[in-house]
């Protein structure tokens, strides 16, 4: 009874283990600082996606005004408009497309620099987010790595406990586990001298008595704590 108190133990041990790892809690909280991260990639991207698309549109504009001062100034230098006034006209029309092309080029070189800003806030959040996962990647192969062991330990311990489960009585297996789950894990413990090792407590003569006089493959209870009480070598009865 006791060697199964003892591999219960250490399989509860191992089942500890196994929720307690560091990596679990590290892993936790670097998905809290990763999840953050993310976030606001995701708002960095969409803020460069949007100003490559409004740069794009500003190259468009420039070029299309550019090209338009440009056939204008072929057909004023070409010399195939002879009246005063359409000529008058057409150099107004361009001095107006010179000033809208330095008014366009400046609002392009403005989205140009809050471009050149938000993708350094980019890469540099992207950065963090690959470090994010290289890290996360080697948690979770120690983790991994940690839970194979002790899963090992487990399954060496569960054929242990089989193994000696088979050799008892299935009613006092019933009984040990039940006591086990209202006695915090321990069903059954060793009287070492007069002392029961599951609550600590010394027995009463009339229950050492009753113990010295009891048969060999009698189920004994500890009339404090109620556990299966094992006598042993070092038992004074």
């Amino acid at each position: 009874m006791l060697d199964l108190q003892d591999l219960d133990l250490q399989l509860d041990q191992v089942a500890h283990k196994r929720k307690s790892l560091p990596e679990h809690q590290a892993l936790a909280e670097l998905a809290a600082e990763k999840s953050v991260v993310d976030r606001e990639l995701v708002t960095a991207d969409t803020e460069v996606s949007d100003l490559r698309r409004e740069q794009k549109k500003a190259d468009s504009d420039v070029d299309q005004v550019r090209q338009r001062k440009a056939r204008n100034q072929q057909k004023l230098d070409s010399g195939q408009i002879s009246s005063p006034r359409d000529l008058e006209n057409l150099q107004h029309e361009i001095g107006s497309l010179d000033r809208r092309i330095s008014n366009l080029e400046d609002a392009e070189l403005e989205v140009m620099e809050r471009l050149e800003a938000a993708e350094v806030v980019q890469t540099d959040l992207q950065a963090r987010a690959d470090a994010f996962a290289g890290r996360q990647t080697e948690l979770e192969s120690i983790r991994d790595g940690a839970l194979k062991e002790l899963d090992e330990q487990r399954t060496a311990f569960a054929d242990k406990r089989a193994t000696v489960a088979a050799e008892l009585p299935t009613d006092l297996i019933t009984t040990y586990q039940k006591l086990r789950e209202r006695n915090g894990g321990i069903g059954a413990a060793p009287l070492v001298g007069k002392r029961c090792m599951g609550c600590r407590m010394e027995l009463a003569p009339s229950d050492l008595s009753a113990i010295k006089v009891a048969a060999p493959d009698a189920v004994l209870r500890c009339e404090e704590c109620g556990r299966i009480l094992v006598r042993t070598a070092e038992s004074k009865v």
